[in-house]
């Protein structure tokens, strides 16, 4: 849903023009925003603003931006489901408004509590705030990282953009491989926020605000932290014990129809990825028990060991709604990877981007928005390698003298493991790769607790693997370095990880997930919906 980009040049002298390079910025955004376009350009300082708009909420030219009020201009990507409460809140502040648009809402928001504003919104979004009159930007990015944003800072030029592919309209942008990024694509197969594929360009991270001043100094500081809620679980897991099964079950499932059709607030047609999982088909059936008629899209595949559109069509079936599905050849899957560089603008390494390509072509045929369910395994612990993570942190705890055979096995190289194992084959074991299993092996035995244990287990590269590619990033960064909470339990530990790492920045960049945030901007599932039911069951819930 649109597209935003801008930049401020501190040290511009007219060698370009601000119009035709915000435009054309703007414009390798078109097909994100096709419904309108717009730019600002502020004439006391070198700040240009663009937009494209997808017109979801206030189809008129009412919600037209770069939007301004007073000192402030807007441009912003997302929705805020919420706005009609906080406008009418503003109403009695004695703010007027002349469109039924969210941005309209959460500028005049702002103008009124300033960054406090954001605790009241309820969604997704990633939005740029320059103040004419204090000569700053602010930039403002949802709580979970639903909304992409990236900047970029170099010799006084400030970049931002929900796409990096608007950066290159830019004539002073210089565009230069990032080594951290490169090897953090090649070990995990996505690049977690902060980092990106370029030098001197960031994901701004969730739950956070950006302010540039004047003078080009720039503060990040987070408005919202996960970590807090998850604390927060725990603090209450006991009270939660004491509570009945029933009684969760029937509170959880009013938390998520409430969030469900929060998702529904648009002027235009909604539709549904439906998987034929868990996930998806709990969102279909809980919105058809409230009455609310779907259209359904599904990819499915002519190999059976892949196919689960046999089971979406007999939950559509069952559900009674309107139902479409395409079957993916290995011709079609091959005829996009090719589209996948111009999508994704930096490495992205998930498989299950070709199918969501073809689901969300699909889709736009006969609808404006979907919705889909990414996100309930990172909150309701759906991932089988938590489960495989903490049975193997288990058994290691019960061989003895692991550490001796862990400083054993580091003094035979690989290669010489590699060279034994092959003279003896005929008696040992039949393995595959067998040199790359015995070099996680080692490390699998060396990691000292759950954190490095899932690092591992979630890798594809090596740090060895990464050193015979010649790969040596100036700050060594594993995923266990995003999450420093003490007192949190190994199982839980592992979604938190997730939630700040692989749900924002491989998950969501395929799609807009559906994260349960309630109408004061909190996260619902972890201290309200799946902390208290993982602290009574000890199982993923089914």
């Amino acid at each position: 849903m649109c597209r935003i980009v801008g930049f401020i040049d501190f040290c511009f002298n007219n060698s370009y023009s601000l119009e035709e390079t915000i435009t054309s910025m703007r414009d390798t955004l078109i097909y994100g925003g096709p419904d309108d376009a717009g730019i600002f350009i502020d004439k006391d300082f070198p700040v240009a603003l663009g937009h494209r708009r997808l017109s979801i909420l206030d189809l008129s030219p009412r919600g037209h931006q770069p939007m301004e009020f007073e000192n402030l201009v807007i441009t912003y990507n997302g929705e805020v489901y919420n706005f009609r409460e906080i406008r009418k809140e503003l109403k009695k502040e004695g703010y007027k408004f002349i469109s039924n648009s969210d941005t309209e809402v959460i500028l005049k928001a702002f103008h009124r509590w300033g960054f406090s504003a954001v605790h009241k919104f309820h969604g997704m979004f990633a939005f740029a705030i320059w103040d004419k009159k204090d000569k700053k930007l602010i930039l403002c990015r949802d709580r979970i990282g639903v909304k992409p944003l990236y900047y970029y800072y170099k010799d006084g030029l400030f970049i931002f953009a929900s796409e990096l592919k608007a950066f290159h309209k830019h004539p002073k942008f210089e565009k230069k491989l990032n080594i951290t990024g490169l090897s953090l694509y090649l070990k995990y197969g996505y690049i977690p926020a902060p980092y990106s594929i370029f030098e001197n360009v960031y994901k701004l991270r969730p739950g956070h605000f950006l302010v540039l001043d004047q003078k080009g100094n720039i503060e990040e500081f987070p408005y919202w932290r996960v970590e807090e809620y998850f604390l927060k679980g725990k603090e209450e897991k006991d009270k939660w014990l004491r509570r009945s099964e029933e009684e969760l079950a029937q509170e959880l499932e009013e938390i998520l129809t409430e969030s469900f059709k929060l998702r529904l607030v648009s002027d235009v047609p909604v539709g549904m990825f439906l998987s034929g999982g868990i996930d998806s088909s709990t969102v279909c059936a809980l919105l058809s028990k409230e009455g609310i008629k779907l259209k359904t899209f599904t990819i499915g595949f002519y190999e059976r060991e892949y196919n689960e559109a046999e089971y979406a069509k007999k939950v559509a079936e069952y559900l009674g709604t309107e139902h479409t599905e395409l079957y993916c050849t290995p011709k079609g899957a091959f005829e996009i990877i090719p589209r996948l560089p111009e999508i994704y603008d930096e490495p992205f390494g998930d498989s299950s981007a070709i199918p969501t390509y073809l689901i969300s072509r699909l889709a736009k045929s006969q609808v404006k928005v979907s919705l889909s369910a990414d996100g309930g395994d990172e909150q309701f612990c759906g991932y089988t390698r938590y489960w495989l993570i903490t049975d193997r942190i288990a058994k290691l705890s019960k061989i003895p003298f692991s550490n001796l055979l862990a400083d054993t096995l580091d003094l035979i190289h690989p290669e010489l493991a590699l060279k034994l194992y092959n003279a003896f084959k005929p008696i040992l074991p039949k393995y595959t790769n067998f040199r790359d299993k015995y070099i996680k092996l080692k490390n699998v035995l060396k990691a000292k607790d759950v954190m490095e244990q899932y690092d591992l287990a979630v890798s594809y590269f090596l740090e060895e693997d990464l050193k015979l590619l010649g790969i040596e990033p100036s700050e060594k960064k594993d995923l266990k370095d995003w999450v420093s909470v003490d007192g949190i339990e190994p199982l839980v530990s592992m979604m938190l990880l997730d939630l700040k790492t692989y749900l924002p920045d491989d998950i969501l960049v395929k799609v807009v997930g559906l994260v349960l945030i309630d109408k004061k901007g909190q996260i619902l599932d972890c201290n309200k919906g799946f902390l208290k039911i993982v602290g009574l069951t000890e199982k993923p819930i089914k």
